[in-house]
């Protein structure tokens, strides 16, 4: 393999996908309705007026989609439980619904392909919503019942468990802009639910491990900030905090960053959701922590430090995010692989374990003729960030896997149908799957334990 950048003995390669996103059978076998189901009916809130009620029907194409991470060679695959599936009301079990991820579990074992389960992927009951969802501390309590309830099911085959899937992106985004389910503006609100989102993942981590589970964790997106100039260090700063140091610190035992507090205490949202204990609870241990990674983030500094940014959390001031620099995807994400490293290397300092839990890239894509999906940019956007991955590694950071995002083109939650993620081409109306260039690019990859020079 003379030219090839060999990985470490044992590394994890797979792929991910998200229960919402692909399961569609949005009201059989006694599922209840989700916040995205709600969400998706508001007008203009999804693109096309677009729903997972169906999207890739893994829920009765499961078999086949396994079958492909097993053609594929992926020895993971990165799934998450729905929770109004197992438990439509939120806190009553449906014996239906965790039947199905049964079946899933045994039919990845089958191929010798390791299940890695999240637990929470944005899809919160309607029903727990109905009574504050994330902004009800009781929710702590639900999620925890729930996790046990799978683990008690799952557990004696399931060895991976990860708690929650980006909590930046459920509480800011869900809560603070709105442009997520459940669809609520409330900066103050927002910075409630992420407090309320990482102490339900503490209670979680320590009933799993109570209950045997011994590889918890949780899978944080994180978004490099860049300085548009020399002098916006403070925006930097500022972006950091919020996006990445808000989630990471307090379940690495760091409490809240002071500078953060300081930045959002004009919002009186965090401080008051702060009961005594709850920073030991959140500081559960792990295992490992899953890196969501896609692109950077430019910032640059505003002459008024009391300026409201246009930062997902609304009411964040004296920073604004500017344009991506080219090039860039379908989403209008930035390519640029070098922040991977950089932040995989910083990340690496935390002395933990760490998985790429999701890594990939949206782009045009058109079956051709032949029944081929040529798609070289993603296969180039792939490379060059496993190259990324690999110089990390080099550099002394202890990563252990990388799943990429995704194994199916799916409902891309507020974009609908539009981007392509998937390594598989999905056709929406026939359900049809077609592996794409990217698809056997990974696959030689997995193979050979080695990306291309």
């Amino acid at each position: 393999m003379a030219g090839d950048r060999v990985f470490p003995p044992g590394f994890l390669w797979g792929a991910a996908t998200a229960a919402y996103q692909i399961e569609g059978a949005a009201a059989e076998d006694g599922r209840g309705p989700s916040i995205w189901d709600t969400f998706a009916t508001v007008p203009g809130a999804v693109e096309g007026g677009a729903s997972g009620a169906t999207a890739c029907d893994h829920y009765h194409r499961f078999r086949e989609d396994v079958a492909l991470l097993g053609e594929l060679g992926l020895g993971a695959y990165r799934f998450s439980t729905a929770w109004p599936r197992v438990m439509p009301d939120g806190r009553t079990p449906n014996p239906a619904g965790i039947a199905f991820y049964d079946r899933l579990v045994d039919a990845l074992l089958e191929r010798d392909i390791t299940p890695v389960l999240t637990l929470y992927h944005w899809d919160l009951p309607q029903a727990l919503q109905d009574r504050g969802g994330w902004l009800e501390r009781d929710i702590a309590s639900w999620f925890t019942e729930y996790a046990t309830t799978v683990h008690n099911r799952l557990g004696d085959r399931v060895t991976q468990w990860t708690t929650l899937n980006e909590p930046f992106c459920s509480a800011f985004l869900g809560y603070g802009t709105g442009v997520h389910a459940p669809g609520l503006r409330d900066p103050k609100g927002a910075l409630r639910a992420a407090h309320h989102h990482l102490l339900a993942h503490g209670h979680a981590a320590r009933a799993l491990r109570a209950a045997g589970a011994t590889s918890v964790s949780i899978a944080l997106n994180f978004s490099p900030a860049l300085p548009n100039s020399p002098d916006d260090h403070d925006a930097v700063r500022r972006f950091d905090a919020v996006h990445n140091r808000f989630f990471l610190d307090p379940v690495l035992g760091r409490g809240y960053p002071a500078d953060l507090l300081d930045d959002v205490a004009h919002l009186d949202g965090l401080h008051p959701a702060i009961h005594d204990g709850d920073l030991d609870v959140i500081a559960a241990p792990l295992d490992w922590i899953g890196v969501n990674y896609y692109a950077p983030t430019r910032v640059t500094s505003l002459p008024d430090p009391t300026q409201p940014s246009n930062c997902p959390l609304p009411g964040l001031r004296g920073m604004s995010v500017t344009p991506p620099r080219e090039p860039v995807t379908v989403t209008g994400w930035e390519q640029h692989p070098e922040s991977l490293t950089d932040l995989l290397v910083r990340l690496g300092r935390c002395g933990i374990p760490l998985v790429v839990a999701e890594n990939g890239s949206a782009f045009p894509d058109v079956v051709d003729p032949d029944g081929r999906v040529r798609d070289s940019d993603r296969v180039r956007y792939l490379a060059e960030h496993l190259r990324a991955v690999h110089a990390a590694i080099e550099a002394g950071a202890d990563v252990r896997g990388y799943l990429a995002w995704s194994l199916l083109d799916n409902f891309e939650w507020a974009c609908g149908y539009g981007p392509r993620f998937g390594v598989v081409h999905v056709d929406f109306t026939s359900q049809r799957r077609v592996v794409k260039d990217s698809g056997w690019f990974l696959s030689r990859v997995a193979t050979r334990n080695a990306v291309p020079d």
